[in-house]
């Protein structure tokens, strides 16, 4: 009787855990990651059956275009709707207003891109001379920052199951429009299939599950200057932060493809995305302990803690499985993705354990406002990553960007075990 008592606590306790906000919007996080990766591994794999690997590596470096030029258009007001959203008079204003803006930025921004391909990458010269493949590239950046700035709508709202059922929409999509776009369009069959399945989630998760987020929404073209001037300060900072942290991920393809040609840079692509699974588990509890220090911002050192005992304790098993197991995964794209890219995907895993320790701080950092502090940060990791990688590429090959990649976040990891010692451990004791 006593033991049955016991497991009624112990079960009652663990509901508890999951119930609270910062563990469950972490774990709908990290569930929508797992589903948008594990359906883009069958995309790709996919891919790699009914594509050569010069037009996936080409496909993969649009995309990484496409995600980059979205970036620089979301001018931070992703992390503004985080923020100010919980606490804004007019929040129907503010979305729009975010929207439109990051919207229109996009549209200018694609097609300067779309103009200068001859100049920043040549090997994807091809876009611009189809009109087709142009006007779909422009449009797709569209769809893709409107879609982030969606992701973090529900993030501020604390509906970060909506993010997760709008992704499953998308990834399920894809797949066989992946397949149907082989016929027509190879290399930009990839992209099509990618932004088109976007385009539909976009719109379900507009007119379907927003209205649900927020009463008597509408979603309508509308700028407030207002309401942008008073989040510009924290924005700017929050922008730049967000561009220096992702822009690795996203210019590192172009860069490949560039110096070592689209067949090396679909290995690379490969392992990035596979090791993208450990990286989602401390990304997705740093976002978590953002939103949940934009409500409550006095309980951050407990959050911190949590967060740290949380993402460890997801992490390490899952780094043990994919270093012994890692070679699995790259067979189901060929043998080639396997012999070429299984020493990248082990350091990769390894050096998640960096970046778990630092994308906990980051979250901190954004709660407490010291923006400065994290735009050095990320710009040191940023800096150090590709402009080493320009220069060690031509000689190692892609195992050199995991070189590069692991030095860079364990320096600055043990500057953020002494900042979270000094910051949390003291204010716990």
């Amino acid at each position: 009787m006593l033991s049955f008592q016991r497991i009624s606590l112990a079960l009652r306790q663990k509901r508890h855990l999951i119930e609270h906000p910062l563990y469950r919007n972490s774990l709908f996080l990290m569930a929508n990651t797992f589903i948008m990766s594990g359906l883009g591994f069958v995309f790709w794999m996919i891919a790699a059956r009914f594509y050569s690997e010069v037009e996936v590596g080409l496909g993969s470096a649009i995309v990484s275009a496409i995600m980059f030029i979205a970036l620089l258009s979301k001018l931070g007001l992703d992390a503004a709707l985080i923020r100010r959203l919980p606490t804004a008079e007019k929040p129907a204003d503010l979305i729009n207003s975010c929207f439109t803006l990051s919207g229109a930025v996009a549209l200018v921004l694609a097609a300067i891109f779309i103009a200068g391909l001859g100049l920043w990458s040549p090997a994807l010269s091809f876009v611009r001379q189809n009109a087709v493949f142009s006007i779909a590239f422009v449009l797709f950046v569209l769809l893709w920052v409107l879609s982030e700035m969606m992701n973090f709508l529900f993030a501020a709202r604390r509906r970060t199951d909506f993010t997760l059922l709008k992704n499953t929409i998308y990834s399920l999509l894809k797949i066989p429009l992946l397949i149907f776009m082989a016929t027509y369009f190879h290399a930009f069959g990839i992209v099509a299939s990618w932004g088109i399945a976007m385009g539909i989630a976009l719109a379900a998760s507009m007119f379907l599950l927003l209205p649900r987020v927020l009463d008597n929404y509408k979603p309508l073209p509308k700028l407030t200057p207002g309401i942008i001037k008073e989040t510009w300060r924290y924005t700017a900072g929050n922008y730049l932060a967000n561009l220096l942290s992702v822009s690795p991920a996203l210019l590192l393809p172009i860069m490949i493809v560039n110096l070592l040609g689209a067949e090396q840079n679909a290995h690379f692509y490969v392992a990035w995305m596979v090791a993208g699974l450990l990286f989602a588990i401390p990304i997705s509890v740093s976002q978590s302990l953002f939103v949940e220090g934009s409500h409550f911002e006095v309980m951050l050192g407990v959050n911190v803690r949590r967060s740290f005992r949380f993402t460890f304790l997801l992490l390490i098993p899952a780094i043990v499985v994919l270093f012994v197991f890692g070679k699995w995964p790259l067979l189901a794209f060929g043998a080639g993705y396997s012999t070429n890219a299984l020493q990248l995907l082990r350091i990769l895993s390894i050096s998640s354990l960096f970046t778990g320790i630092n994308s906990i701080y980051y979250g901190a950092l954004r709660v407490e406002g010291r923006i400065r502090e994290l735009v050095v940060i990320v710009g040191f990791i940023t800096i150090v990553v590709l402009s080493a990688s320009y220069f060690i590429l031509p000689a190692t090959g892609i195992i050199g960007v995991g070189y590069v990649w692991i030095s860079a976040q364990g320096m600055v990891s043990i500057y953020v075990l002494l900042a979270i010692r000094s910051y949390y451990v003291a204010e716990r004791a």
